[in-house]
């Protein structure tokens, strides 16, 4: 969000998040959250049902494939609002640089291992043809990335390649 804040929609997979940014009171696109508790403590996040597996969702809007992280939901979320394009910057994918661009997280927040990141992109692999079969590309513009499975470029010329 702080990135982004022209962004159409925020997803925060993970309650205390939400709880922690307040709801994030000065955004007004869309938002939203799995957390029954959260959405229902701020009335303008939408629920949306994660269902813990691997292979991304399509046929039922509003429900997503865990995979793990909120990188991978988020990217479920735009197939299923019908991107066409998706540009992933921060999939690190390893903690050779840290955990989060941002550095860890503090108390009440989750921190992945190794183990997550191996899980993680082993998620992606299993989608990547998927997601191009629908005609949906993909492009990882994360310098240090560890996620091999989409074509690889800059922001800069990423947009180039996709201006009009």
């Amino acid at each position: 969000m702080r990135l982004a804040p022209f962004a159409d929609v925020v997803y925060g997979c993970d309650g205390p998040w939400w709880q922690i940014k307040k709801g994030l009171p000065d955004y007004h696109g869309t938002k939203l959250c799995h957390d029954t508790g959260i959405c229902a403590n701020y009335r303008d996040i939408h629920k949306i049902e994660v269902v813990e597996r691997s292979r991304m969702l399509f046929d039922e809007p509003g429900t997503i494939a865990s995979g793990g992280n909120s990188g991978f939901q988020a990217v479920n979320i735009a197939a299923q609002f019908g991107a066409t394009r998706i540009l992933l910057i921060g999939f690190d994918m390893h903690a050779a640089a840290g955990v989060h661009w941002h550095g860890r997280h503090g108390k009440g927040l989750s921190n992945p291992a190794d183990h997550n990141f191996v899980k993680w992109r082993r998620a992606f692999d299993e989608n990547a043809s998927r997601l191009a079969a629908m005609g949906i590309d993909v492009v990882n513009a994360s310098p240090i990335s560890a996620l091999c499975c989409f074509r690889r470029e800059t922001i800069e010329q990423t947009l180039i390649d996709w201006s009009p």
